[in-house]
C-alpha cells in the first residue's frame, strides 16, 4: 500500500468529509417502499441471494454489478460475501446502495485507511512530520507484552473506518433479523483451519475478520479463535445464501486466470499464488449452484490496487460485465417471480440521522481505560461540558488516545441511545514502542539512514521519549523527552550530538571544507500546540569542536577556534495547514523565529549578542485539478556586532535546515553557499500533476544581500531558475531537479531519492 502518498490522488479527505458525503446521499436519495398491494401481489416471488467473492481491491468490481441489478429492477433479499466481498456486501446490507458506495470508495484516502498511520491533522507538527519522514513505521513490544498481532498491518485504521460507516450497527446483531438485508460473511480460524461464517455479532468485527489477509493484515482475535480471511475456505460463498433461503443465486467473482509457472515470479507470486491456490476450497461446488454466475474480468489489477484510477476501471469493469448478462437477468425475473411492475426497495439506513454533522451526546463511556487516563480524555476535550459530537472530534478522540496515551488500538463507539448517542471510549494494550525508519539518497550526500523509536513512559503525566540516530555523510543521535499533561502544551528536553562534514561554495565553486562535533542540549518549557500551530520558548546550549578545516584561510579571510560554545534564547512560531508535506494543493505554511545568542547567557564576545531574525511564507493556490501555484517569501536578519561563522546565513538546496540549520533553500543553488548577514528572498513556484503520482515542478527566484541592512536593496539582484519532475512513491519522492543561478554562473545536476531529513 502506499504507506505514505501522502498522500493519493484524494489526500487529506478521510472520515470527516466522508460523514458528511455520506449524509448528503442519504438524505437526498430517492426512497420507494413497497406497498402493501405489491407485497401482497409478490407474496410468493422466490428470494434472491446475492454472492460477492473474495480479491481485495479486485472487489471494487462488485459495485459496477450492483449497480446494473437495481438498474434490472432485480431484488436482492440476502447478501454474502467474502473479504473484500464481505465489506461491499457489509454496507449494502444496511443500506449503502450502490451509487453511495461507488461514491464512498472513490472519496477514501486508502493509501491511509489500509496501513496503521495515525491521522495526526489535530496533532502537534511535530508528530505529523515523522509521517513524511520516515518510510517504514512499525509498533515493538518487549517482554511479556511482546506483540501478538502477527501481521505487517494491525488493520487499526481498517476498524476504525468500519466502526464509522457501520455506525447504528456496531452492538452485537443478528445480521438476518436485525439488518436491513440479511446478510453473512467468512472467515478462517487459523487454530482448526474450519471455517467460520458471521451470521450475528458485530458487523465491523465480521467484515475486518473476512478480510484479514495472512502476513499482510493482523488477524483478529476472537475469544479461542484466530480468525484470517475467509477466502483460504470459502471465498465464493454461495453455499450460505442457498442455506439462508435464496432460492435464485446471482454471484460475482474476480478471480483471474489460472496462473502458468512463467506467470509465479518473485516471493509476491509465490505467495498470491499460495492464496489463489487455497481459495479454491468449495469454488466449483458453489458456482455450479449459481444461477447468473458474472466474472470480471480483472487483468492487470491486484489485490493492492487501490488507486483512484484502478477503481475507476474496476467498477466499469464490473458494470460492462454485468450488462453483457442483461437479458438473462430480465429473463431471470419471470423465474423470481415478478415482472416489470415491481420496484425493489431503495434501501436506507436504519437510523440516518446517525451519519449528520452532529449529535446529541446522552453519555461518554470509558473501556479498558484508567481513571488517570479517563480524567486526561475529560480535562483536555472538556468533555464534561460536552454535549454534542461530530466526526472531527470523533477522530480526535481516537488520535489523542493513541498518541497521548499510547494505547495500541483505540476507537471512539457511537451507541444510538434515545435521542442521542452513548460514545463508548474502548482501548487495548498499551504500545510499548513505535519504531520509524526512513532512507534516503541524493547526489551531494549520497545514501544516509535514520532510525527513530518513541518509548513511552508509565508516569502520573504521560511521557514519551523519542531516541533517533542518523547514518551518513553526516551522523546524529537525539534523545527527546516530552510530557503530554492534559493541556495542549507539551514541554520537552532534547539532547543532540551531530558530526558534520560539510562542503561550502563560493559562486559555483567548492571553496573549502569543515568537519565539526556539534553537542546541543535544549529545554522548551512553553510548547504550544493546537491545530494547526506550534509555538515555542526556550533556552539552548551549543558546543562546537572543528576537527579538519580544509580551507585555504589566506584566500577566504575565514578562521575557526577548536571549539566555542554559546547560550541562546529562543523563540519560534511555526503554522502549517498544507495538505501534504513535499506537493501541497491547498493550505499555507508560515515560520517565523528569534533568537539571541551570548557566550555568557548576556553577551558575545564582551558585545552584544547576536540576534537571529527569520521568517518564511509559504501559499497554495490550485488552477483546476492538477495545477497549483506556490508564492513564498522568506529570509534571514542577522542583528550584532560579532557574528559567529556557524551561525552565518547560507543558501543552497531544496529545503529549509537541511545540512545545517540556517539553510535556506534558492533556485539555482545546488550547493551550501554563504551569502551577506542581511537576506531576503521571493520564489514562485509551479507545480503540475501529471496522471496521479508525477509532478513536474518549475520554480522562479530572486533574492537581495547585503552586508549592511541600508543597502540591502541597492545590491546586486540574485535571481534563480529550477525545473524539477518527481514521482511520488510510498518511499518518499523520487526526481531529478536542474537549475542556473546569475551568482552560481553553472547548470547543476540533483537526484533526490526518499523523504527528506
Amino acid at each position: 500500500m502506499n504507506r505514505k502518498d501522502k498522500y493519493s490522488e484524494v489526500v487529506g479527505k478521510r472520515v470527516q468529509v466522508l460523514s458528511v458525503l455520506l449524509f448528503y446521499l442519504f438524505t437526498f436519495l430517492p426512497f420507494h417502499s413497497v406497498s402493501a398491494q405489491q407485497d401482497s401481489l409478490y407474496a410468493n416471488r422466490k428470494k434472491v441471494g446475492v454472492v460477492l467473492s473474495g480479491g481485495g481491491a479486485k472487489g471494487m468490481a462488485h459495485i459496477g454489478v450492483l449497480k446494473v441489478l437495481e438498474r434490472a429492477g432485480i431484488p436482492v433479499d440476502i447478501i454474502t460475501g467474502t473479504s473484500m466481498g464481505s465489506i461491499i456486501g457489509g454496507l449494502y446490507a444496511i443500506g449503502y446502495n450502490a451509487n453511495v458506495l461507488d461514491s464512498t470508495v472513490r472519496v477514501l484516502d486508502w493509501s491511509y485507511v489500509i496501513t496503521d498511520k495515525e491521522d495526526l491533522r489535530n496533532q502537534s507538527l511535530s508528530d505529523r512530520r515523522k509521517q513524511y519522514t520516515y518510510a517504514l513505521t512499525t509498533g515493538m513490544s518487549f517482554g511479556k507484552h511482546r506483540s501478538s498481532e502477527g501481521g505487517i498491518i494491525k488493520g487499526k485504521n481498517l476498524a476504525e473506518l468500519f466502526g464509522q460507516l457501520c455506525t447504528g450497527y456496531t452492538d452485537s446483531l443478528d445480521f438476518s433479523k436485525d439488518l436491513p438485508i440479511p446478510f453473512a460473511c467468512v472467515a478462517t480460524n487459523i487454530i482448526d483451519n474450519s471455517e467460520v461464517d458471521f451470521h450475528s455479532g458485530r458487523l465491523p468485527q465480521a467484515m475486518r475478520s473476512s478480510m484479514a489477509i495472512p502476513a499482510a493484515f493482523a488477524p483478529v482475535r476472537l475469544g479461542d479463535m484466530v480468525l484470517v480471511d475467509g477466502g483460504l475456505k470459502n471465498n465464493y460463498p454461495a453455499d450460505i445464501a442457498r442455506e439462508m433461503g435464496a432460492d435464485v443465486i446471482i454471484g460475482v467473482t474476480v478471480q483471474g486466470a489460472p496462473k502458468t509457472a512463467d506467470d509465479i515470479k518473485g516471493t509476491m507470486g509465490v505467495l498470491s499464488q499460495i492464496v489463489d491456490v487455497n481459495c479454491k476450497n468449495k469454488y466449483d461446488e458453489n458456482l455450479a449452484i449459481t444461477d447468473v454466475p458474472i466474472r470480471v474480468n480483472t487483468t492487470g489489477y491486484g489485490t493492492a490496487s487501490f488507486t483512484l484510477a484502478a477503481i475507476d476501471t474496476l467498477v466499469r469493469r464490473g458494470e460492462e460485465e454485468a450488462m453483457r448478462h442483461w437479458d438473462e437477468l430480465i429473463a431471470l425475473k419471470q423465474k423470481i417471480g415478478i415482472d416489470d411492475a415491481f420496484r425493489p426497495t431503495i434501501l436506507q439506513p436504519l437510523r440516518p440521522q446517525v451519519l449528520s454533522d452532529r449529535q446529541h451526546v446522552s453519555a461518554f463511556t470509558f473501556e479498558n481505560m484508567s481513571q488517570q487516563d479517563e480524567a486526561f480524555l475529560r480535562q483536555k476535550f472538556h468533555l464534561q461540558k460536552t454535549d454534542s459530537i461530530d466526526a472531527n472530534l470523533q477522530q480526535q478522540l481516537t488520535t489523542s488516545m493513541r498518541v497521548d496515551l499510547f494505547y495500541k488500538t483505540a476507537e471512539c463507539r457511537l451507541v444510538p441511545e434515545g435521542d442521542g448517542v452513548r460514545v463508548v471510549l474502548a482501548v487495548g494494550e498499551r504500545k510499548s514502542a513505535q519504531v520509524y525508519a526512513g532512507f534516503r539518497f541524493d547526489t551531494e550526500e549520497y545514501a544516509a539512514v535514520q532510525l527513530g523509536v518513541d518509548i513511552p513512559l508509565k508516569t502520573t503525566i504521560p511521557v514519551s521519549t523519542e531516541i533517533v540516530a542518523r547514518l551518513g555523510k553526516r551522523i546524529m543521535a537525539r534523545v527527546d523527552l516530552t510530557a503530554h499533561p492534559r493541556n495542549f502544551t507539551r514541554p520537552s528536553i532534547s539532547y543532540a550530538y551531530r558530526r558534520n562534514d560539510i562542503d561550502f561554495y563560493a559562486r559555483g565553486g567548492r571553496d573549502y571544507s569543515v568537519l565539526y562535533h556539534q553537542f546541543q542540549l535544549e529545554a522548551t518549557p512553553f510548547n504550544f500546540d493546537f491545530r494547526h500551530f506550534n509555538i515555542q520558548l526556550g533556552l539552548r546550549w551549543d558546543y562546537m569542536r572543528y576537527q579538519n578545516r580544509l580551507v585555504s584561510f589566506q584566500s577566504t579571510g575565514i578562521f575557526l577556534p577548536r571549539a566555542e560554545h554559546f547560550y541562546s534564547y529562543r523563540g519560534r512560531v511555526n503554522y502549517n495547514s498544507e495538505d501534504n508535506w513535499y506537493f501541497p494543493t491547498r493550505g499555507a505554511r508560515f515560520e517565523a523565529g528569534y533568537a539571541y545568542v551570548t557566550d555568557n547567557f548576556i553577551k558575545l564576545s564582551g558585545k552584544s549578542g547576536m540576534s537571529d531574525v527569520s521568517a518564511n511564507w509559504r501559499k497554495s493556490f490550485t488552477a483546476g485539478s492538477r495545477l497549483t501555484f506556490q508564492p513564498m517569501v522568506y529570509g534571514r536578519l542577522l542583528f550584532g556586532d560579532t557574528v559567529p561563522l556557524v551561525f552565518c546565513n547560507a543558501v543552497g538546496g531544496d529545503w529549509f535546515g537541511h545540512y545545517i540549520e540556517q539553510q535556506m533553500p534558492f533556485a539555482g543553488f545546488g550547493n551550501i553557499e554563504y551569502v551577506n548577514r542581511y537576506f531576503v528572498a521571493a520564489q514562485f513556484q509551479t507545480q503540475l500533476r501529471i496522471a496521479s503520482k508525477h509532478y513536474v515542478l518549475l520554480r522562479l527566484a530572486g533574492a537581495q544581500q547585503s552586508g549592511k541592512l541600508s543597502r540591502l536593496f541597492k545590491e546586486k539582484t540574485l535571481l534563480g531558475i529550477q525545473g524539477a519532475y518527481y514521482y511520488n512513491t510510498i518511499f518518499g519522492p523520487i526526481g531529478a531537479t536542474f537549475g542556473y543561478s546569475n551568482r552560481t554562473k553553472k547548470p547543476y545536476f540533483c537526484l533526490n531519492l526518499g523523504y527528506e531529513f
